[in-house]
């Protein structure tokens, strides 16, 4: 029990948000208390719900990828997905959608899911099964009857669709590649 505890103790201690008493402090605090109360139902349950806390502050910094809204249209961020990625296999994911009249398109980042690593795996090998590929600067997206999805670092999937390649290839061409590569490191 008390190995439980250290544990816990530990990774409270070391994260950034440690100094400042917040959700995810209490909530971690309260599984340990429960624990060493022998209620173990209910540790985990504050555990879990410590783990979609956190998972949420990943989902809004994953959301500040999301490229601005071109001229003339507007944007709307999603950050919901990420509640039903449990489903998917884990991972963070935001979305927003680009709106201009009755036209709209949408682009999703979503990182740390299996999906993306087969979906790399796929992309990899996109010229022998026959697939069209798009250049978008340093990216090479993958062009599926108009959506086009990339990845980065075999972890991270950019997904557009909805629109003309054309109209979305420029606000794709304005995420910041290199940043979002780091995400989460």
């Amino acid at each position: 029990m008390k190995y439980f505890a250290k544990i816990v103790c530990i990774v409270v201690a070391l994260s950034p948000v440690a100094a400042q008493a917040d959700d995810v402090t209490d909530t971690l605090e309260s599984a340990i208390t429960a624990y060493g109360e022998g209620d173990l139902k209910y540790a985990l349950e504050e555990l879990e719900y410590a783990k979609q806390l956190i998972q949420s502050q990943n989902t809004a910094s994953l959301a500040k990828f999301l490229p601005d809204a071109p001229d003339g249209w507007s944007r709307e961020i999603s950050t919901e997905m990420t509640a039903g990625m449990g489903f998917l296999g884990g991972g963070a994911g935001a979305e927003a959608t680009y709106t201009m009249g009755s036209d709209s398109f949408s682009i999703v980042i979503m990182a740390d899911n299996p999906m993306v690593g087969a979906l790399a795996g796929m992309m990899g090998n996109a010229g022998l099964l026959g697939m069209k590929l798009q250049r978008v600067g340093r990216m090479k997206y993958l062009d599926q009857d108009g959506e086009l999805s990339g990845v980065i670092n075999n972890r991270i999937l950019i997904q557009a669709e909805g629109a003309a390649s054309d109209v979305m290839i420029p606000v794709l061409e304005t995420i910041d590649i290199k940043a979002l590569s780091d995400y989460g490191n």
